[in-house]
């Protein structure tokens, strides 16, 4: 009698520490008419660790139901073929206690995010999973649109060559008399301009001469001995 007893009681050990989570999916506008329902038939849950998997299909109630599961540290991820929701991490504790966190991959197992709720429903706990957005597999070709040429280097600098050409006589005409002509005299002197004051001693340079290696011509020797 005392042998059968211990015999129970070695059995009912492991399924005492097993819990059963039940993870929801809230109703949002990220859903077709705000309804989880929508979602495509493949959708799945998984709990994931080192040594064991659990996976548990979305049912009619917007839920993923996970029974007998044992004591450890799990990823839990929602796999779906249009929409993308946030993995979290839950720790499932020797008496049969729930907590969960957000993770984040790539990341440390240790990195926590924010605390998510669960709550204790007696035989079962409940956790909400939280819905990122939808997935795009398309990239939408933008459209043609007037403001967007404003934003082109080069319209810019054309449209602000035009101002300066249409919108410099105009600038001269109503101008005051001795600052026009102040502006003209310094004109004649800039080297934008030509002017004498802006003589270029590279401007009779022979490239073609220098590269041969030859010298200057003796006539340009003598024109330049008889100007000194």
């Amino acid at each position: 009698m005392q042998f059968s007893t211990i015999f129970v009681v070695l059995i009912a050990a492991p399924l005492a520490v097993c819990s059963r989570l039940l993870v929801s999916l809230p109703s949002t506008a990220a859903f077709p008419n705000w309804n989880p329902s929508a979602l495509t038939a493949s959708t799945t849950a998984s709990l994931t660790t080192i040594s064991s998997t659990y996976t548990a299909p979305l049912r009619s109630d917007n839920t993923f139901d996970f029974r007998n599961v044992s004591p450890g540290s799990y990823l839990l991820d929602v796999h779906c073929s249009s929409h993308v929701f946030a993995p979290l991490r839950v720790d499932v504790s020797e008496a049969g206690q729930i907590e969960s966190w957000g993770t984040f991959r790539g990341n440390e197992w240790d990195n926590k995010g924010e605390v998510v709720m669960v709550k204790n429903l007696g035989d079962l706990q409940n956790l909400d999973v939280k819905v990122l957005g939808e997935k795009s597999f398309y990239v939408e070709r933008s459209g043609f649109s007037p403001l967007s040429l404003l934003k082109n280097p080069m319209i810019l600098i054309a449209g602000f060559s035009m101002i300066l050409v249409f919108g410099m006589p105009y600038l001269m005409d109503n101008m005051d008399p001795e600052m026009r002509e102040e502006f003209e005299a310094r004109q004649k002197t800039s080297p934008l301009t030509g002017g004498q004051a802006a003589a270029n001693p590279l401007q009779n340079f022979d490239a073609a001469a220098w590269l041969a290696g030859s010298g200057p011509k003796k006539s340009e020797l003598t024109e330049k001995s008889n100007v000194k």
